[in-house]
């Protein structure tokens, strides 16, 4: 989590998020992508450098997980 002295991530989910509130959500901080899950706004964050976050999003675009 950030410093007290930063500033707070502007976080996003997809617009094809169900109204449910299970959803991960999404943002940029000084050049990593952070990740949370939407259900508690205030636990823990997931961090990836850009570099990383890319590869992972092309993974799933290309189908690398699915069973």
């Amino acid at each position: 989590m950030p410093a007290p002295d930063e500033e707070k991530p502007l976080w996003r989910k997809s617009t094809r998020s169900a109204a449910n509130g299970a959803c991960v959500e999404v943002a940029e901080q000084t050049g990593e992508v952070l990740l949370r899950d939407s259900k508690d706004p205030d636990g823990p964050w997931l961090r990836f450098d850009r570099g990383a976050w890319r590869e992972f999003v092309r993974s799933v675009r290309t189908g690398t997980f699915d069973r």
